[in-house]
């Protein structure tokens, strides 16, 4: 009877911090503090939730949230466009990359227990597969709507995941660590 009373509490919990993460995406995706705009690109901080959701409850849950911000990722697209947003019209560059933060965040924690090491892998996985699917579907055209030489695509879309992705790992670091802890703490109480 005790062990059905414990796996009972962990659905619920389950539940109740994937609900939680969600909102926070939908908050996050809803405003302009889920895509931060930098001249016509966006930075974002909406890969926490999902790294967060898939060091606390696993996979599933980092996949599920992975995917409410690339939902939201399409929507910005169409309701608050940039000069590049046709690139995120393709789920292969707004969901995929997403969802697939939610594995290897996850998959990370678990080989190193690092929040840190979870939280810069998962930032990785958003930034290396958004810039990296756009530059295999779309480098050229993505180049030129930045007013770009169409032939210097690579070190474009390169020098753009190093602008943002530098500042996103370590705010990713800073916070997924931070919450982590404080959500340990209270799973303990």
């Amino acid at each position: 009877m005790y062990s059905e009373k414990v796996k009972a509490y962990g659905s619920v919990r389950k539940m109740a911090i994937t609900g939680m993460l969600a909102a926070i995406s939908i908050l996050l995706g809803s405003t302009p503090l889920g895509f931060i705009p930098i001249g016509p690109t966006k930075a974002t901080i909406m890969h926490l939730p999902v790294i967060i959701g898939s060091i606390m409850e696993g996979p599933l849950v980092g996949i599920s949230i992975g995917l409410i911000f690339g939902i939201f990722s399409m929507i910005q697209a169409v309701m608050a466009p940039t000069v590049t947003s046709f690139v995120f019209l393709n789920p292969l560059v707004a969901v995929l990359p997403r969802v697939l933060i939610g594995l290897t965040a996850y998959y990370s924690y678990k080989a190193t227990k690092s929040s840190s090491v979870s939280a810069a892998v998962g930032t990785l996985t958003n930034t290396v597969g958004v810039l990296g699917m756009i530059y295999l579907i779309y480098g050229a055209q993505f180049a030129e709507a930045l007013g770009q030489d169409k032939s210097k695509a690579a070190a474009l879309i390169l020098g753009i995941a190093t602008a943002n992705g530098v500042p996103e790992i370590i705010v990713a670091i800073l916070v997924v660590s931070a919450v982590i802890v404080a959500l340990k703490r209270a799973k303990k109480v």
